[in-house]
């Protein structure tokens, strides 16, 4: 792409040529993105942003219109991610608290909690904590924030640049993998064979219920409780000290 002056062309024809940068900028972006996140949307916030440059771009400043254009447009993307957000903080924060439970009760008993001592633990009645575990349905492995360097820098801005290893990537490495399986190992078993059904073998909750002979309702409660057990095995992992 030629960065010519923009007052010898006009406003929508500069667009239209910068358009595979948007794209180019949005699939570059997916690849450190979960599965949740539509490409589309992406492409949709980088084209106002590629209109914000257009119309702010001032070829008399020095800088060349791609990498004027190539800021605003990464800043609608990431803009617009932290508008969608990739769970909703009431989710977040009830799967926080089971996983707090699970983490401490873990610490304490040197095995895999009950259902019962894990709402004992939270200080209420089992069928509340069921409703609770229903409430995180769709809950993450990995939120963003466990990915934060502690300094409040934020995760979006360094994990979306052309360097460095993607946090989505870093689930593929071996060290993960192997965390992620020794995790795995120690659930209990129906939630061990849930596992295996929902990411090996793409069995839905109606199907895995089923098999299970419980309701569908109660797959996504004990889904969301595995994930919570695994958050609390990996928390050390996440912080670089392998249990």
């Amino acid at each position: 792409m030629n960065s010519v002056g923009i007052h010898t062309r006009s406003k929508d024809a500069l667009a239209r040529e910068y358009l595979p940068l948007v794209k180019r900028i949005a699939y570059h972006m997916m690849t450190r993105l979960p599965a949740s996140v539509e490409v589309d949307d992406l492409i949709q916030a980088g084209l106002m942003g590629l209109m914000d440059a257009v119309e702010r771009y001032d070829d008399e400043q020095g800088a060349q219109f791609e990498t004027y254009a190539t800021q605003r447009i990464r800043g609608a993307m990431l803009d617009e991610l932290r508008e969608a957000d990739w769970a909703s903080r009431n989710v977040r924060k009830a799967g926080r608290q089971i996983e707090n439970a699970i983490h401490i009760l873990q610490q304490r008993h040197m095995r895999p909690p009950t259902e019962q001592e894990i709402a004992d633990e939270m200080g209420m009645e089992v069928n509340a904590y069921f409703e609770l575990l229903g409430d995180t349905r769709g809950a993450q492995l990995v939120y963003y924030e466990d990915l934060h360097d502690g300094d409040g820098d934020d995760f979006l801005e360094r994990f979306a640049d052309d360097e460095g290893q993607g946090p989505f990537d870093i689930l593929a490495t071996q060290h993960f993998k192997g965390a992620l399986m020794q995790a795995v190992g120690i659930l209990p078993e129906r939630e061990k064979q849930l596992m295996g059904m929902y990411y090996e073998q793409d069995m839905n909750f109606k199907e895995i219920g089923q098999v299970l002979g419980v309701s569908e309702s109660r797959v996504c409660q004990l889904h969301g409780q595995a994930i919570s057990r695994l958050r609390s095995r990996l928390r050390e992992w996440h912080a670089g000290k392998p249990e």
